[in-house]
């Protein structure tokens, strides 16, 4: 069956053109996106720097895969507190980060009361060292497959120890498809070429380097249909890659343009949202 997906812009009584990502415009009420039973939202969220992933299943399961850049934390509360979230069930961590901030994730354990962090080997050794709360750390290697909501299962397809790698892992809801990729290698995307990761319906694309960018090769053996690109503060999103994934019929959301991108699925279709934030003074 061909998958329906219908874009809807919420204005919210603002203006859609925005330029840029700044902090949540104090116009947007609650965001209610009512996930029910056999639902899921992925919420990709338009944070200034860095990323930010909100997952969201029935009965309050929340997810958060990263915690966006420097500077961002009010806004990455203010987010979650539009999107109703006062719990986390799991922290995803999916980079081995240099400078990760354990004074972060320490208070984000304690205000959202985290059940669970996961990450790659090396992150969740530096982690069991340096949380002041002992909770459970799971490591995520190549090839772990872990039921993350009751209809919904992530599978790591690739997990990098290299700079500008980290954990690439593909969630299933159903049919649906979501891939969100961390690495930007050659190695990682060797790997990749030869894993199940063809004709995924949602695509995050990794924080590439301007000289790095992904390619064209594993982009249309991707094939996806909506492709979401976080903001990046050194530059725009490369004009080759824009190409390549225009090449393959690809809706393209950019978090710097369109703010954040809220996807609900139900068991047959998804529709996305965008929600526009307001534009730096």
């Amino acid at each position: 069956m061909k998958f329906l997906f219908i874009v809807l812009s919420v204005f919210l009584s603002f203006s859609s053109n925005v330029t840029a990502a700044s902090p949540v415009s104090n116009q947007i009420e609650k965001i209610n996106v009512n996930v029910r039973d056999h639902e899921m939202a992925v919420s990709f969220l338009g944070l200034s720097e860095g990323e930010a992933t909100l997952i969201q299943g029935p009965n309050d399961n929340n997810i958060l895969v990263n915690t966006g850049g420097n500077g961002t934390r009010s806004e990455l509360e203010d987010w979650l507190n539009r999107y109703n979230v006062d719990k986390l069930n799991t922290l995803i961590l999916t980079n081995d980060f240099t400078k990760v901030s354990y004074k972060l994730i320490n208070e984000l354990i304690s205000e959202y009361k985290i059940e669970e962090i996961i990450a790659t080997t090396k992150l969740a050794d530096q982690l069991a060292k340096n949380l002041t709360t002992k909770m459970t750390i799971t490591n995520w290697q190549e090839g772990s497959k872990t039921k993350v909501l009751p209809e919904a299962t992530a599978t790591v397809q690739y997990a990098g120890v290299k700079p500008q790698e980290g954990l690439d892992f593909m969630l299933e809801f159903f049919n649906h498809r979501i891939f969100l990729m961390t690495s930007c290698s050659e190695r990682a995307e060797q790997v990749l070429l030869k894993k199940n990761v063809k004709d995924v319906h949602v695509f995050k694309l990794p924080k590439y380097t301007k000289e790095s960018p992904i390619s064209e090769t594993l982009i249309h053996y991707l094939n996806p249909q909506i492709s979401v690109l976080f903001a990046a503060a050194e530059y725009g999103p490369n004009p080759d890659v824009l190409y390549d994934l225009n090449d393959t019929w690809s809706e393209i959301y950019y978090t710097k343009r369109h703010g954040t991108i809220t996807i609900k699925f139900t068991e047959t279709k998804f529709e996305v949202i965008t929600i526009p934030v307001t534009a730096e003074e």
